[in-house]
C-alpha cells in the first residue's frame, strides 16, 4: 500500500510539469491561437496554400483550408460546418449560399478567374482546332471518355457542358462524359490515362506533369469562369477580415498570377 507521502512526491512533480509545459493544471497558460478556416474551391488549392503559408510568416496566425467542388462546400454549409470564408468557382454556388443566408452578400468580391482547356495525356496529346468540321466522336474513338466535372454540379463540369452546347458537341459528346467530384479528380483521371481527355481550367493543367492543353475553349462558348469569394455569416471579425483582405491584397495577387489565374 502507498504511503500518502509516496503519493503526494509523483503528483507534485506531475503539477510542476503541467506547468511548465502548459497542461491543463497551469494557471494563466497563453492558448494557441485557433486556426482560421477557409473553404475554397478546389482549383484554388496550390494558390490558396501558399497565400495561407504568406500570411503566417507575415502575422503568425494559422490558416486551415477545406478544398473540394463549390457545390460540395456549399451544402457543407448548409449542414452547419464551420468556416469563416467561402471561395466558389463560380457565382452559382455562391448565389447559392446567399439565398440561404449562409454568406455575407456585402462582402462579395470577385479578385479573380480562370479559362477553361481540353486537355489530354502528354504522350497521346494532338493538337485541336474548334471549328465546324472537328469531329469529336472520331478524336475520342470507339470508347474514348472526357473527364470533367460534374456537370449538373461542380463549375467545371457545368462549364464544360455551356461550352460544348455551344459549339453544337453536347448531345454526341454527352455519353462520353465522365463526371468527377470535383476538377481536380478530373485532372487526375487524365493524368493516369483512364480519360482519353479532360475539361479543367487552365490553371490545373500548367500544374499537371503528365498532361498538355490541347485547345482553350472560347470564352464566348460559356460564362466567365470567376471566383467570388464571401465572409461567412457570424465570422465577420478582425481576424477574418484580415485574412479576407489579405487574399485581394498585392501579395495575393502575385500568387495568383504565378499560377495563371487572371487578377482582376
Amino acid at each position: 500500500m502507498l504511503s500518502r507521502r509516496s503519493f503526494v512526491r509523483p503528483f507534485a512533480v506531475a503539477l510542476a510539469l503541467a506547468g511548465l509545459l502548459g497542461g491543463p493544471f497551469a494557471s494563466g497558460a497563453v492558448q494557441a491561437q485557433p486556426a482560421l478556416t477557409v473553404f475554397a474551391a478546389a482549383s484554388l488549392t496550390n494558390a490558396f496554400q501558399d497565400i495561407g503559408k504568406l500570411y503566417k510568416a507575415k502575422t503568425g496566425q494559422e490558416v486551415a483550408f477545406s478544398f473540394a467542388a463549390s457545390s460540395a462546400l456549399a451544402k457543407q454549409l448548409e449542414a452547419g460546418a464551420p468556416a469563416a470564408i467561402f471561395a466558389s468557382a463560380d457565382n452559382k454556388w455562391m448565389d447559392y449560399t446567399e439565398a440561404k443566408d449562409l454568406t455575407l452578400k456585402a462582402t462579395r468580391v470577385t479578385p479573380i478567374g480562370n479559362s477553361l482547356v481540353l486537355i489530354m495525356p502528354a504522350d497521346t496529346a494532338t493538337p485541336v482546332t474548334f471549328d465546324a468540321s472537328f469531329d469529336w466522336l472520331a478524336f475520342l474513338g470507339t470508347d474514348g471518355r472526357i473527364a470533367t466535372g460534374l456537370t449538373d454540379s461542380v463549375p467545371a463540369g457545368i462549364y464544360a457542358k455551356a461550352a460544348l452546347t455551344s459549339l453544337g458537341a453536347w448531345d454526341k459528346v454527352q455519353p462520353r462524359i465522365v463526371g468527377a467530384e470535383s476538377v481536380r479528380a478530373a485532372l487526375a483521371l487524365v493524368e493516369r490515362g483512364e480519360a482519353r481527355a479532360g475539361i479543367v481550367y487552365s490553371t490545373d493543367a500548367a500544374i499537371a506533369k503528365n498532361v498538355k492543353v490541347v485547345a482553350t475553349f472560347p470564352a464566348g462558348s460559356h460564362p466567365p469562369v470567376e471566383y467570388p469569394f464571401e465572409i461567412v455569416k457570424g465570422q465577420d471579425n478582425p481576424a477574418t477580415r484580415a485574412f479576407f483582405d489579405f487574399l485581394t491584397g498585392p501579395e495575393a495577387k502575385v500568387v495568383y498570377a504565378k499560377y495563371g489565374f487572371v487578377v482582376k
